[in-house]
């Protein structure tokens, strides 16, 4: 049997079109590549957006700035000096981009105007850190990026 050249491009095309199928197929069954949402409570936190920008103001205005870096221990998240570090309340939030398993959230409880979190908790890579803090009835709210 002779292939003319229509014959050779249809079957080029079905194979084709059988290759880019069948990594679908794949990518779609195999939990390793798991394709997952930001959040699991993406649209609960989208009506949260308008409070979060207000806390982020509060934050931005203070003359004192809370800073969040790393250190050889982990990452350090340090309060304004200013503040009675005993009254300060509220959250940390971990979130890994690349793995919601890893993401972890922890109350603020100081025992100076620093908080550590240790290496030990953390993976190596990007990092976003949410710092929701509540001093005197006032909310503040400070995000950071941070390769570890």
């Amino acid at each position: 049997m002779k292939i003319n050249w229509g014959t050779g491009i249809v079957i080029a095309f079905g194979l084709f079109m059988t290759f880019i199928l069948y990594f679908v197929f794949k990518v779609q069954s195999n939990s390793k590549y798991d394709n997952e949402l930001v959040t699991e409570d993406y649209y609960q936190q989208e009506l949260k957006v308008q409070g979060n920008i207000e806390r982020a103001i509060n934050a931005n205005a203070l003359e004192h700035q809370l800073t969040i870096e790393k250190v050889a221990e982990g990452i350090q998240v340090t309060f304004p000096e200013d503040f009675k570090y005993k009254e300060i309340t509220g959250k940390v939030s971990l979130y890994r981009p690349s793995n919601q398993k890893l993401d972890s959230e922890m109350q603020i409880s100081l025992s100076s105007s620093h908080l550590l979190i240790p290496k030990s908790n953390l993976v190596g890579g990007l990092w976003d850190i949410t710092v929701e803090w509540q001093y005197n009835g006032v909310s503040y709210r400070n995000k950071q990026s941070v390769y570890y």
